[in-house]
């Protein structure tokens, strides 16, 4: 079956949600296509049902499935078409998709414009290289928040949590309330990569124990999960301290060490990779390398907060809406780079036509307490901001006038101590 769209969305999460109304919003006369493998749209939220969602976007406090339900309720009537249970092949670089539905079985789709939102998949043990043997009870935090949220399956009753990413610090919190004990949370790291307002609400108001500096070093059990041993690590070296070993009984241990980009279709296409955010290198309006495809969402580098999601997929939404309805010429660029503790910016790259306040969202590379970071063209600062602290675990936003660029952009920490 061959399908023309002017418009196809590749995922049905947040950022595909976003993406495509926006388009359909600044093009309606222009079709629009949303491709989403599972059954039902939404992606992540719907088994993110505690709250803390759409503060920023909506005013109000959400559950991760209410967000997703104020996007799809506005589907009904929009005119955009949607495939569920639709598995995406390949993506080509002249914006032709190969999917195939259980439904309609192989597809092949001729896009003007493609909005990649694939979102991004867990680290599993297996990239760990955790000793030990291979018992059951060994988890994802995100396929045990969906086994217990969704599926209505408790995973284990005595827990150990590597990493204290978002998820696995909600996870310990969940799992708590549901009746398990969670013996410890061991962060490898000085510092946790979740937002502090998790650590708070969901290990210290719950009386669990965080051990920074410190990994897992063996896991106990054949059958099933016996005890886990953690160390101390050397905080330079990353590897464990002889004679700092604990080990806990439990049943299981759930993993929370990291996200990556679900870009397996983004470099088949050819689209330029950056190597520390594992997402496409992108301009301001979230084109990638190849004209007519764009990123968003935690595809492109992975967020902390979906209502930023929401409105990074809306910009992406409104350029591929421009792209399809006023092609415009192939633009110069100038670089954004970060140096000096900045790990990574998104923006990768700002086109000389660039017009108005930019937003450059960015990463630090350790804890700085406190901080000052600049922004520079050249040998002028053209943006500065101070902070008391700047985390790995929180994406910061500086805004930047396009007027006073010159030439290639560079952030940096200064005035910082490293913690």
């Amino acid at each position: 079956m061959n399908k023309r769209y002017d418009i196809a969305v590749i995922g049905g999460g947040p950022a595909g949600l976003a993406a495509a109304l926006e388009a359909r919003k600044n093009a309606p006369d222009e079709s629009v296509l949303i491709i989403e493998r599972d059954r039902e749209l939404g992606g992540i939220l719907q088994q993110c049902i505690h709250n803390g969602f759409g503060l920023h976007f909506f005013g109000e406090e959400l559950t991760g499935p209410e967000y997703a339900g104020r996007f799809i309720a506005k589907l009904e009537g929009s005119g955009i078409e949607v495939m569920t249970d639709t598995m995406v092949l390949e993506l080509s670089g002249d914006r032709r998709i190969l999917a195939v539905s259980a439904k309609l079985g192989l597809v092949e789709i001729e896009a003007g414009a493609v909005i990649l939102a694939m979102g991004c998949r867990e680290r599993t043990r297996g990239a760990l290289n955790i000793p030990g043997t291979r018992p059951a009870g060994v988890y994802t935090a995100g396929c045990a928040q969906r086994l217990v949220n969704m599926e209505g399956f408790m995973p284990g009753r005595r827990v150990v949590i590597l990493g204290s990413g978002d998820i696995g610090l909600i996870m310990a919190r969940r799992m708590t309330w549901e009746g398990a004990k969670v013996e410890v949370v061991a962060e490898i790291m000085p510092f946790s990569s979740g937002l502090n307002r998790n650590i708070v609400q969901c290990l210290v108001d719950n009386g669990i124990p965080l051990k920074f500096n410190h990994t897992v070093t063996n896991i106990l059990g054949r059958e099933r999960v016996e005890g886990v041993t953690i160390a101390e690590v050397d905080p330079a070296t990353r590897q464990p301290i002889p004679g700092t070993d604990i080990t806990y009984e439990c049943d299981t241990l759930l993993l929370s060490v990291g996200l990556i980009p679900e870009n397996e279709l983004t470099q088949a296409a050819g689209i330029e990779i950056d190597r520390v955010t594992s997402g496409a290198v992108v301009d301001e309006t979230r084109q990638t390398s190849i004209p007519g495809v764009f990123a968003c969402g935690n595809v492109l580098h992975v967020h902390d907060l979906v209502d930023n999601v929401s409105d990074e997929a809306m910009m992406a939404g409104r350029a591929a809406a421009a792209y399809v309805t006023y092609p415009a010429p192939a633009a110069a660029y100038r670089n954004v780079s970060g140096i000096n503790g900045v790990r990574y910016t998104v923006p990768q790259r700002v086109s000389e036509s660039a017009s108005g306040k930019l937003d450059i969202y960015f990463r630090v590379g350790s804890a700085y307490r406190p901080a000052t970071l600049i922004v520079r063209c050249g040998d002028d600062v053209i943006a500065k901001r101070k902070k008391q602290i700047m985390t790995p675990g929180e994406m910061e936003k500086i805004t930047v006038d396009a007027a006073k660029i010159t030439g290639d952009i560079t952030l940096e920490i200064e005035e910082a101590r490293p913690q």
